[in-house]
């Protein structure tokens, strides 16, 4: 087998090479970094600047000031280590995950933000729709209040509607009343809507045949 594949391989997170830019690294920063992750993976916690250097086009020096860049930006620490009594120093990237999950958490809620305005967009005409008219301006001024000031997610709101129109009351006073009841019951999905409109029908079917 091939010496340099027998040497194995380093995991790079994906998400690192697709959003480097964004956290700020640039293409040397990135490529140091990389490199102080293979030597942790190798089990070399606190590699040398003639070590990393060696392995890069730039000089010791250029190396040492990569590294403290690095650090300044919160992208690298330098950790104190006690193995069997030897005090010691490694690196660690922890700074740089971090920054990567809030990152993540970031996209997350915009999209969920892009989402929610997508849908709330589509409200009004899912409404005119559902009740084959245009809405009236207190029906217009009531589905703002929902979304606006009782906060009443966009898709909790649609999935009221489609509860008024299974039990055929096709009015905004009982979709509100259905909002009251499930903000009430702690509803904040369109799977809980259904678990616990599931319990009430369950319930009244109980008490026909008592």
């Amino acid at each position: 087998m091939i010496e340099w594949y027998e040497q194995g391989s380093v995991a790079i997170p994906r998400q690192l090479l697709n959003n480097y830019t964004r956290l700020g690294l640039s293409e040397s920063e990135l490529i140091l970094i990389l490199h102080v992750h293979s030597y942790i993976e190798s089990g070399i916690s606190f590699p040398t600047p003639d070590e990393i250097a060696s392995k890069m086009t730039i000089s010791v020096d250029k190396c040492i000031e990569i590294l403290r860049k690095l650090m300044q930006k919160g992208f690298l620490s330098i950790e104190d280590r006690d193995i069997a009594g030897v005090r010691g120093e490694r690196y660690s990237l922890r700074p740089l995950w971090e920054k990567m999950m809030m990152l993540f958490f970031q996209d997350t809620k915009e999209e969920n933000q892009l989402e929610r305005r997508t849908l709330e967009s589509k409200l009004y005409s899912i409404f005119e729709q559902e009740f084959g008219r245009p809405l009236s301006p207190i029906e217009i001024e009531t589905l703002s209040i929902w979304l606006d000031q009782e906060n009443h997610e966009p898709i909790i709101i649609k999935a009221a509607l489609k509860e008024a129109v299974l039990s055929g009351k096709m009015n905004f006073r009982y979709i509100d009343r259905i909002l009251f009841d499930w903000k009430k019951n702690g509803v904040k999905s369109v799977e809980d809507a259904n678990r616990h409109g599931e319990r009430i029908r369950q319930n009244q079917f109980k008490g026909i045949h008592k």
